[in-house]
């Protein structure tokens, strides 16, 4: 069987992004991980991962986290203009 291509570049900085901004909004909302692992049902080795970036959440998993936080899913969006690593993406 053969191996599946990695992921360009810009799809690793996005998903970096990705985990970034759902643990701003976490951090916003004075909860840690261990609060969102609770209330979602995901265990903190999976969490912890798609915060530092190492694991792209299928969609309903990210439900789950946006529900676990009380926020919408477009909410734990990273700005689809700001250029990867972009800090002007934080204050969403």
């Amino acid at each position: 069987m053969p191996r599946p291509t990695p992921p360009s570049d810009r799809v690793l900085a996005r998903r970096r992004e990705l985990g970034e901004q759902i643990r701003r909004v976490r951090i916003d909302r004075n909860l840690t991980q261990l609060d969102v692992c609770r209330r979602s049902g995901l265990d903190v080795a999976t969490y912890s991962r798609i915060e530092q970036g190492h694991a792209s959440p299928l969609f309903d998993t990210l439900v789950r986290i946006a529900d676990a936080i009380g926020v919408g899913e477009v909410d734990l969006m990273p700005d689809p203009a700001a250029e990867p690593g972009d800090a002007s993406a934080a204050g969403r």
